[in-house]
């Protein structure tokens, strides 16, 4: 009986370390990352923003994708409208962004489900404006193997969501210019 419980105990520690040995950490590369969003205006147009310069991790593991993690800090001044004027409101403005007060944007997973062909739901919270909210980002697993440049570890993944502006304080002309925002990442991550 002894032996039993021993053999079990060092079973399930091998088991433990192993599968932990199998989860791969990359660190984002913000030169092939980008963060866009896209609204309607007026019923007339649906105008983009992009953000540049994230950073983060990304813990994945294929054979158990349930115990991937992901983390990822966006600079909220990096804002680029392609219309000068709107972007010093939106990192200015206490109605828009107020990077002053407001630096960065963040989302942390809380759960990952796969669903299939390369597809995963990636649950979490996203915080922007110092306001916290679950949202959950539709993700596709681009490819993942070694980078033909680097010869390091390498995975890429495309990941949207619809989230609601007014939520995060960021309400202002709602709802003419419209309140939900299309949020779409695409990343490439590469081993630490």
């Amino acid at each position: 009986m002894m032996f039993s419980k021993t053999r079990l105990a060092f079973t399930l520690a091998a088991t433990l370390i192993s599968g932990s040995v199998l989860a791969q950490d990359y660190s984002i590369d913000p030169t092939h990352t980008s963060v866009v969003v896209s609204w309607n205006h007026f019923g007339f147009s649906n105008p983009t923003a992009s953000f540049s310069d994230a950073s983060g991790t990304i813990s994945f593991d294929e054979k158990a994708p349930a115990k991937a993690s992901i983390n990822v800090t966006i600079p909220v001044k990096t804002v680029d409208t392609k219309v000068a004027k709107l972007n010093e409101e939106f990192i200015n403005e206490a109605d828009y962004f107020d990077v002053a007060k407001f630096p960065t944007a963040t989302f942390k997973s809380t759960k990952v489900t796969a669903k299939g062909n390369n597809q995963f739901d990636v649950a979490g919270d996203l915080t922007i404006k110092g306001v916290t909210k679950a949202v959950v980002f539709n993700a596709k697993l681009n490819g993942m193997g070694e980078h033909p440049m680097t010869k390091k570890a390498a995975i890429g993944f495309d990941a949207s969501t619809v989230i609601k502006r007014t939520e995060f304080n960021l309400g202002k002309y709602a709802p003419y210019v419209s309140d939900e925002v299309t949020l779409t990442i695409t990343t490439e991550a590469q081993a630490k």
